[in-house]
């Protein structure tokens, strides 16, 4: 990828508010206008000094003038302002937009293999910190870099000679610029790279805070995160040690433009080569080339910071989405499922090899096998959370790839072991499977599969919170909730991932008699660590090592697939095994 200055993320991300940032980068030039006019109006009162005017009037009128402009060039610099700020606060809305619609058009492993707390810390804080950095530097950094470009023009017309003068400095202080930003940004991004580190070990402490003192290692931890924030300080100190001297001398040189002119310009009026007037004057505007420079020098910082957050963004920009249509090429005409011949790897690690399956519709399908088999992974690809490598999965005949993500999703209730809910209500939780539901909807589908009792127990019944990720429930309420907002989907696919492996036995039961209810005509596809609650599917695929290991009924498996009878009479052992122990405790 090109390597691209803050311009062109400017231009690329401002999109149609292109046009406020035009707007407030003139507004700035008219107030440099206002802002170089007082000088010229000194020196012309300066000229009129030794001509001898005495019209204390005229005086009184151009310094009149010279408020104006003052006033005049702070209401544009204001309107500048303003305008660059609301441009900028919507550049950073469509920034964080795109980053939110990138990640759901992404593979599930390449989000889940970005830390969530980096994560968060792009889409919010390091969006959010260019807010005061682009809304000054557009306006006022083109009009800081004007400003001297106009009164250089200006004294170019006075005299050539001093003109040139004024820019002695200008080689040294340039200099000094090219050798502070030289490979800087490779420095700079040294300190983003371990401030995503130090943001990423602190979201770890503080979410694994439970594990961490159950099993004795705050030390260990606290130790981690010490030496990730004295890394992340040294790394800014570095920058700083290498940045001080070039900046150091850029701003000392950059003021001393009238070092030049002062000497210079006395030796040309002692000459007669220059007369006193203009003399004078070309002192005054030199003064007027200073105050924007050292300004200009001031936002070399900020850029770097800005670029370096924009080319983060840029590049989670970048990675590679699952390629579907905005509009679905064709529709399936019933909900049979084929995998032909896929193929899956993470990290180049394959997981899922030469895998072929159908499902029929309205079957009940159930997928088993030793833990990290691929089940899972099969489930996410079917549920389009993954992108095939190879081969191709249809549904009704039309390649998934082929049909829109909102088509798509609309087939597809997917209920994962890790139940997920949001900071809200039970019953809005629950109507996110069909947002247009009524509160009777969201009630009834609550009590068909098995959660009502244990919502109306809570002391605000379905208006109770649950907490960030429902913290507030246990792992069992939520797996209930989640998959009563599946059912509430009414989707022709259902897709359950361990969806009651943290629901106790007597739920458990429930919850089966709700979900063999609710799923009666769809195409129910199950993954479960308890095979006794898959003994009835129309089929159960053995997986072993990313591929089929056996297929068949529950009574036909225990008689040709040695993995699936030993994965039965393990899973019996366990069972009685519970049960004794339970009679034990009781």
């Amino acid at each position: 990828m090109d390597k691209k200055g803050i311009t062109n993320y400017i231009i690329q991300f401002a999109g149609e508010y292109k046009a406020m940032y035009i707007k407030s980068i003139i507004l700035a030039l008219v107030g440099v206008f206002f802002s170089l006019a007082p000088y010229v109006l000194m020196g012309d009162m300066v000229k009129k000094l030794f001509s001898g005017e005495k019209n204390f009037y005229i005086y009184l009128v151009e310094g009149a003038i010279m408020a104006a402009f003052w006033i005049l060039r702070v209401v544009f610099h204001t309107l500048s302002t303003n305008i660059s700020h609301v441009a900028t606060f919507k550049l950073i809305s469509n920034v964080r937009i795109s980053l939110v619609d990138k990640l759901s058009r992404l593979p599930l492993a390449s989000v889940q293999e970005v830390p969530s707390g980096w994560l968060k810390n792009i889409i919010c804080e390091r969006t959010d910190s260019m807010e005061p950095i682009l809304a000054h530097i557009v306006p006022e950094f083109t009009a800081n870099i004007c400003a001297p470009v106009i009164l250089f023009i200006y004294i170019l017309s006075i005299d050539w000679r001093m003109a040139l003068i004024s820019l002695a400095t200008l080689p040294v202080a340039a200099i000094a610029m090219m050798w502070m930003m030289k490979d800087s940004d490779v420095q700079f991004q040294k300190t983003q790279t371990t401030t995503k580190q130090l943001n990423d070990i602190a979201v770890e402490y503080i979410g694994g805070i439970e594990v961490i003192k159950a099993f004795g290692k705050a030390e260990k931890s606290y130790r981690r995160f010490v030496d990730a924030a004295k890394e992340n300080a040294n790394s800014f100190i570095e920058w700083m040690n290498r940045c001080i001297i070039p900046f150091s001398l850029g701003m000392a040189v950059t003021p001393a433009t009238l070092l030049s002119v002062l000497p210079v310009g006395a030796i040309f009026t002692m000459s007669g080569s220059l007369s006193i007037t203009n003399y004078i004057m070309i002192v005054i505007l030199s003064c007027g080339l200073i105050s924007p420079l050292i300004t200009v020098m001031s936002y070399s910082d900020d850029i770097m910071k800005a670029t370096a957050i924009f080319k983060e963004i840029d590049d989670m920009l970048m990675l590679s989405e699952m390629e579907r249509p905005k509009v679905s090429k064709k529709l399936p005409v019933d909900h049979t499922i084929t995998l032909s011949n896929v193929y899956f790897a993470y990290n180049e690690k394959e997981v899922i090899s030469d895998f072929n399956l159908n499902i029929p519709d309205g079957s009940v399908t159930a997928l088993v096998g030793p833990s990290g088999s691929g089940k899972s992974t099969v489930a996410k690809l079917i549920a389009s959370l993954q992108d095939v490598k190879a081969g191709n999965i249809t549904i009704g005949g039309v390649d998934i790839r082929d049909m829109s993500l909102q088509d798509y999703n609309s087939q597809i209730a997917y209920v994962s072991q890790d139940s997920f809910l949001f900071n809200t209500s039970i019953r809005e939780n629950i109507r996110m499977g069909r947002p247009s539901a009524s509160d009777e909807d969201v009630e009834k589908i609550a009590q068909k599969s098995g959660c009502y009792d244990f919502i109306m127990e809570l002391e605000s019944g379905f208006d109770t919170i649950v907490g960030g990720s429902g913290s507030h429930l246990s792992g069992g309420e939520r797996q209930r909730i989640s998959i009563a907002r599946a059912m509430l989907k009414n989707a022709p696919i259902l897709i359950l991932d361990e969806a009651t492996s943290y629901t106790d036995p007597e739920n458990e039961a429930v919850m089966q008699r709700s979900i063999s209810e609710l799923s009666k005509g769809k195409t129910l596809i199950v993954i479960a660590h308890r095979l006794s609650t898959i003994i009835d599917a129309d089929c159960i695929v053995v997986i072993k090592d990313g591929k089929i290991e056996a297929k068949g009924t529950h009574t036909e498996l225990l008689k040709s697939s040695a993995l699936y009878k030993n994965m039965w009479e393990a899973h019996i052992y366990a069972k009685d095994v519970t049960e004794i122990e339970g009679g034990v405790s009781a």
